[in-house]
């Protein structure tokens, strides 16, 4: 019997090595599983009597309201972050910062920012930029009443372009246009021209420097908003608007920065700019 039974042990032995075969196959499984599962497999084991998880995604179960909850909690952190109060430390730091801003534009461009009819204007904001581009004889941003910029407007595109660049400002586009224009065509109106223009601003930002997520918005207002004191019949109104806006998270990094460098600047040299 001895040598014919041979006993069990091996049975033992093999039942070990199956199962430590299955324990190296889910192992290397897991392992190559994404994140998410990855997650919601360490919470299942961390409390496996809880009540079972629904709205599966892909092999393993995962709880989306975890998720969910998690994502809305960190949106809020983000977003206190972003609201935190500002010092008048911080307020006259981001003014001088926007000052500066404001006044390399206009060096960049070689204009004098006190000239009373300056192709551009350039105001700041409580956020951020208001440049105002003016379609002027003198300066004419677009070839006659077209979408088409001359090569004063490509340059002048450009000079923007890099600035937005440079501090990540988010943009918004508006066109403008004065009343009375006799177009060419008939069934092209202010309306069109005054969105095409914006556009064409669009256009010009993206292929020169800005990434596209930054332009928030484009409109074209065609004769309806006139400047203020000007007849709506003015030259003025030919115009372009973008305003730049520094985000929340942008404007934290941005005034650390300023701190670091200790927010001197150049804001006596910009005393001088629009506040």
């Amino acid at each position: 019997m001895a040598a014919g039974g041979g006993g069990g042990a091996w049975k033992v032995a093999y039942a070990d090595f199956v199962t430590a075969m299955m324990a190296l196959f889910m192992v290397l499984w897991i392992s190559a599983q994404d994140k998410k599962i990855l997650i919601a497999t360490s919470k299942y084991f961390q409390n496996p009597f809880s009540s079972p998880m629904v709205d599966h995604s892909g092999i393993m179960p995962f709880n989306k309201d975890n998720q969910q909850q998690s994502s809305s909690e960190g949106k809020k952190d983000d977003e206190s972050a972003g609201k935190e109060k500002p010092t008048d430390k911080d307020k006259q730091i981001q003014l001088s910062f926007l000052n500066s801003v404001a006044a390399d534009f206009y060096r960049l461009l070689h204009l004098d920012e006190n000239l009373d009819q300056k192709p551009i204007d350039v105001q700041v904001t409580s956020d951020g930029l208001r440049l105002t581009l003016f379609d002027r004889a003198q300066h004419p941003l677009f070839e006659g009443d077209s979408a088409d910029f001359t090569e004063w407007g490509r340059f002048v595109m450009q000079s923007i372009a890099w600035t937005i660049d440079r501090h990540h400002f988010r943009v918004t586009i508006d066109g403008h246009t004065k009343s009375g224009l006799e177009m060419k065509k008939e069934d092209y109106g202010l309306w069109e021209l005054s969105s095409d223009r914006a556009n064409a601003a669009r256009r010009a930002l993206v292929h020169y420097a800005v990434e596209a997520n930054l332009i928030e918005r484009v409109t074209g207002y065609a004769d309806t908003r006139p400047l203020e004191g000007q007849p709506p019949t003015a030259d003025a109104n030919q115009r372009i608007t973008l305003s730049l806006t520094l985000t929340a998270k942008n404007r934290a990094a941005k005034m650390a920065e300023l701190r670091g460098l200790g927010s001197s600047g150049r804001a006596g040299d910009t005393a001088s700019t629009h506040p």
